[in-house]
This record gives C-alpha cells, structure tokens and sequence, in this order.
C-alpha cells in the first residue's frame, strides 16, 4: 500500500475567520501555519490537501441531529434564538454565533475524518492543525468547541476496521468530550495530560473512563523536563503496551509559556518530543491542532511539528519571508504586550527546564500502578 503523507490537509476558511473581538479565538492560527510553511518551503502542492467541509450526514456519526441543524440555523441567522442558548449553548460568551459558526468547524470536522479514511486504509503520517475540538458534546457546544472532530476521526476509523487507537492529549484543557465518546471502550486507550484545577474541571487522576484513560492532572509551572519524565514515564510505555494500529495525538499549544489561558511553561521543544517519541510507535500517526491563544507561539509551534513530520532542516534565523508572516499576526485587541523578538525571528524556543516536583513524580507512581 503507498503510505499517507506526510499530509497536510488544511482550509482558507480559516483565514480572516473569528469568534469575535472579545474571544480568544480572535486570532489567526491555522492560516498562520501554512503561511509560515510555505515561506519556508515546507508546503509543497503535493503534501497540502484542502479540507474538505463534513456533511451533516457524516457529522451524525456522533452528534445530535437537532443540534447540526441548530447550528446551520445559527449561521443562516447570524444569531442564536434564547432556545438555542438555552439548550445547545450555542451564541453564548463562550460559544458566540459567527459568521462561519457552522461552516468553519464542518471544516475542521472533515479534515480530519478525511485523515482518518486515508489512514485506515494505508500507513502514513497527517497533520491536520484546523482539529483537534476535543470538548464537543453530542448534542451541544462546549468549551469553544462547536463540534468534535477528535471523536468523529476516531469513529470513522473505527467502522473502517481499526480496533486499537491510541489518542493522546497535551492540550492544557482536559478532553472531557473525547473521553465521553470512548469511555469503556476497550479498542479505544485515552492518555490526557492537561492543568489541574482548570476548565472543564475534570480529568481527575481517579478517572479512568471505565478503564479506558490516564488522566494526568499537571500543577501550574508545568516544565521541559516534567514533561519529560511523563513522556518516559506515562506516555510512551502506556501507548506502546496497547500495540496501537494509530496514534492520535492532540497538540494544543495552550501548554506553552506564553499562552493567556494556562499557567503552564512548556517549550516548542517539549512538543517536537512528544511527537519524535510517538511517531514510530504506530504505522499511522494523526497530529491534530486543538487550543492555543498566542497567536505567535501556536503559529510556530505547530509549524515547527509539521517540519519534524517532514524532516525540515530548522534554520536558526527564519528567512525574510517567514518573519514578515510572524511581524504582520496581532492579537486583534485586547491590550496584551508584543511578543518578544525571539517569537518573530525564530522557530524553536530555548528550553524550558525546571525540577521534576514531588507532585507530577507522585502522581506518575500513581499511575503506574495501574
């Protein structure tokens, strides 16, 4: 079978597309991925795919019939009715009403499950940065998550015939809906490191999902070399004993330093090891995007992943052309400070290292036991 990928599948609607000025998805990311790609050479016509948008048909792999239709509503009308608020939470502080508040996230939503047809049917490696909506419910919108794109991927290639997948999360947010999709599911391990004491509040160590899930809550000040220790510890060996046909990897770049919405320090190079680390567990492998509210630091990093899946040389001083991508992003309002130089002149953070504290060593012995 001829392999899949590297693969970038990826989407222009996401280009100019907010959840409006107060929102922390004001800002551009995925855009800013394949713009940064290309200046640097990374995105060649024949590894970028442009994403097609899901159906509503496919999207009721999972999700409510009434609600898809509440959502194409919401688009239609440029607003949410107070039912719809009321009952899908749809046009509220988190979940605002947009104009692409439909369309954007069907994109999301086929992306990847066009990602998970092409690898439940041949080996291969897939970036899809616009995924990654790890809190989407059946039948409502949580946590700026419109719909599930995690969930749907995995189901697609579930009915295709792949009996273990490995899905493992480092977004700073607890994957409360992808672990609702799958708990108890024996074919299905979900690994979730995230922060603790933060939205949606759970993902508690305790919480196995029916015997499905690690759950590692992390305590702020999350470090380079905590990470580390999970990795040797938690993530590798639990991914590698379930003998997984897929990884599927969740890469929100809320973990990192400089995002507004954690109070985590992680470096970029903290992600690429995790990635390093899990692509030659499995011969397939879907790197997903998910939150990040930086627009510089989500930028970089997910390019930075998408270079390591395509083994880029990373240059030390970006050429011309991929700063003036980084110099032209902003953060749409909002009053926040500009990034340091280092955020527009380069790829790769310095490290981020720090002690391994008796919390994140303890709890991993926790979890070891299992």
């Amino acid at each position: 079978m001829k392999p899949a990928g590297p693969l970038f599948i990826g989407s222009d609607i996401y280009r100019g597309s907010s959840y409006g000025a107060g929102h922390p998805l004001r800002v551009p990311r995925v855009s800013t991925v394949m713009d940064l790609s290309r200046a640097l050479g990374w995105l060649p016509t024949d590894q970028f795919r442009a994403s097609p948008r899901a159906k509503p048909a496919a999207l009721a792999l999972w999700h409510d019939a009434d609600y898809i239709a509440a959502l194409q509503r919401a688009e239609t009308m440029a607003e949410a009715t107070p039912e719809m608020r009321a009952r899908f939470h749809l046009g509220t502080l988190a979940n605002p009403v947009f104009p692409e508040v439909f369309r954007r996230p069907a994109t999301g939503a086929g992306g990847v499950m066009l990602a998970a047809q092409l690898l439940a049917h041949s080996p291969g490696v897939i970036h899809v940065p616009g995924g990654g909506t790890h809190h989407g419910l059946p039948g409502r919108a949580n946590g700026f998550c419109y719909l599930n794109d995690v969930v749907l991927g995995i189901k697609v290639m579930q009915r295709a015939g792949l009996q273990r997948i490995a899905y493992v999360d480092i977004d700073a947010h607890h994957c409360d809906g992808v672990e609702r999709g799958f708990a108890g599911d024996p074919g299905v391990r979900m690994i979730s490191v995230h922060e603790e004491g933060r939205w949606p509040f759970s993902g508690a160590i305790e919480d196995q999902a029916g015997g499905s899930a690690f759950n590692l809550p992390v305590p702020k000040g999350f470090n380079d070399t905590e990470m580390e220790a999970v990795l040797d510890q938690l993530i590798l060996p639990r991914v590698a004993e379930f003998r997984p046909e897929v990884v599927v990897l969740q890469c929100g770049a809320d973990s990192l330093l400089e995002d507004p919405l954690s109070r985590l320090e992680l470096s970029n190079r903290a992600y690429l090891a995790v990635v390093a680390a899990l692509r030659p567990i499995s011969p397939r492998f879907l790197v997903l995007g998910g939150g990040g509210y930086n627009p510089w630091s989500v930028g970089r990093c997910w390019t930075l992943i998408w270079g390591l899946l395509t083994n880029r040389e990373v240059p030390d001083r970006l050429p011309p052309e991929a700063e003036a991508v980084l110099r032209g992003l902003g953060w749409g309002g909002g009053g926040r400070p500009p990034p340091n130089e280092a955020l527009l002149t380069t790829l790769r953070d310095d490290a981020r290292n720090g002690p391994l504290r008796n919390e994140v060593r303890d709890r991993l012995a926790v979890l070891a036991r299992r």
